[in-house]
């Protein structure tokens, strides 16, 4: 069973019931002082304890989406990430359909209703990338009337590590994108759904590493096209943006600035504005400074032309490490470059922040999107 699957935690949070209950029974019978009885109390304690942190752990991960399987939690999924084409890789197929569900909302089981969610596989051409992926199609895409209508197109990305099923269960993309959609909120906009860590388990922080994998041709060139190979999307930098939180939200902002000619607007939540360097990243930039510098935002702001794209920043007052931060860069990014913010007085680091961002985030981003 999967690491994320229901029954696993059904199951440890059974054992956990069942092995307490046998402590307590036991108890009684392992009170003398003879060192089988002693061995019988720690055996007991060190079961019940192990048992209930594991049930813990599992309705953490369930919660926040923090490992998408055993593979990922153990790290041992390095040579799953980045697949090196033999021959010519432009032969091989960009886009691959793996699955389909239906959305969370009244009559989803119906896409001209409720829209659907496809599970895809993506490979990149120029990157060598190859990752999984979830598409939100709106009902509108079903519909007779708009069969020849290009959709607006938004990725979104988690942080790191992150999983792309907790965009749709945790942070629920599909659901509000539909609900904006219904209302007139926003208009109708295809999703892509996945995590920055196309190269598990290391963290690229959506660079182009030297020797390294190749994270950001794979998102600024290899997605937008593989996706417009089998979808009905815009083939413009006004067609396509880009949401995500923590990583994701860096990655959004850098991505948009350093390729304006493919993202037309980014939206960050509670993202940061400089790469960190630590285990999980490895030498992201090969010893060059310049690199380093050019994927810093605030460096960019102060010694590049500001690129012609729509950025959306939060943070909290109260709770975010990257509250200064975050009005340091509004207030550097100037036109052509426009800046939009959510400051809240209180939020932490966490998906019931974003949840409560996602909402008018993602309404602000698909009002930045152009159909044509």
């Amino acid at each position: 069973m999967e690491l994320t699957s229901k029954k696993v935690l059904l199951l440890a949070a059974i054992a956990a019931v069942l092995i307490f209950a046998a402590t307590v029974w036991l108890w009684p019978r392992l009170a003398r002082n003879n060192a089988p009885a002693v061995l019988g109390r720690v055996g007991t304690l060190l079961a019940t304890q192990l048992v209930m942190i594991c049930a813990l752990l599992l309705a953490v991960n369930d919660s926040f989406g923090f490992y998408a399987s055993w593979a990922d939690l153990f790290g041992t999924v390095q040579g799953q990430g980045v697949v090196v084409m033999q021959g010519n890789p432009s032969g091989g197929q960009q886009l691959q359909v793996l699955g389909r569900e239906s959305v969370n909302v009244s009559g989803g089981s119906v896409p001209t209703i409720g829209g659907r969610i496809e599970k895809i596989q993506i490979t990149g051409r120029h990157s060598h990338i190859t990752s999984p992926a979830y598409m939100y199609l709106p009902p509108e895409y079903f519909k007779r009337q708009y069969s020849k209508r290009a959709f607006p197109t938004a990725v979104v990305l988690t942080g790191y590590p992150g999983t792309s099923e907790h965009l749709i269960t945790g942070l629920k993309y599909p659901v509000v994108a539909h609900r904006l959609a219904s209302s007139g909120a926003a208009q109708p906009t295809i999703l892509v759904m996945l995590r920055p860590t196309v190269a598990p388990p290391r963290d690229t922080e959506c660079v182009d590493i030297p020797g390294g994998p190749q994270t950001e041709t794979f998102f600024t060139k290899d997605l937008p096209a593989a996706i417009a190979t089998h979808y009905r999307v815009g083939h413009h930098a006004r067609n396509w943006g880009i949401i995500g939180d923590s990583t994701g939200g860096y990655c959004a902002l850098k991505l948009a600035m350093r390729n304006p000619q493919t993202f037309g607007a980014a939206a960050s939540l509670s993202g940061y504005y400089k790469a960190p360097i630590d285990p999980t990243t490895g030498s992201l930039f090969g010893g060059s400074a310049q690199l380093a510098r050019e994927n810093n935002l605030m460096w960019r702001l102060a010694h590049l032309p500001h690129p012609p794209v729509s950025l959306l920043v939060t943070s909290s007052k109260h709770g975010e490490r990257n509250y200064n931060s975050t009005l340091a860069f509004i207030k550097a990014a100037t036109p052509p470059t426009q800046t939009a913010s959510i400051l809240l007085s209180t939020g932490g680091h966490n998906f019931n922040t974003w949840a409560r961002e996602v909402p008018p985030a993602l309404q602000w981003l698909c009002s930045r999107l152009s159909d044509r």
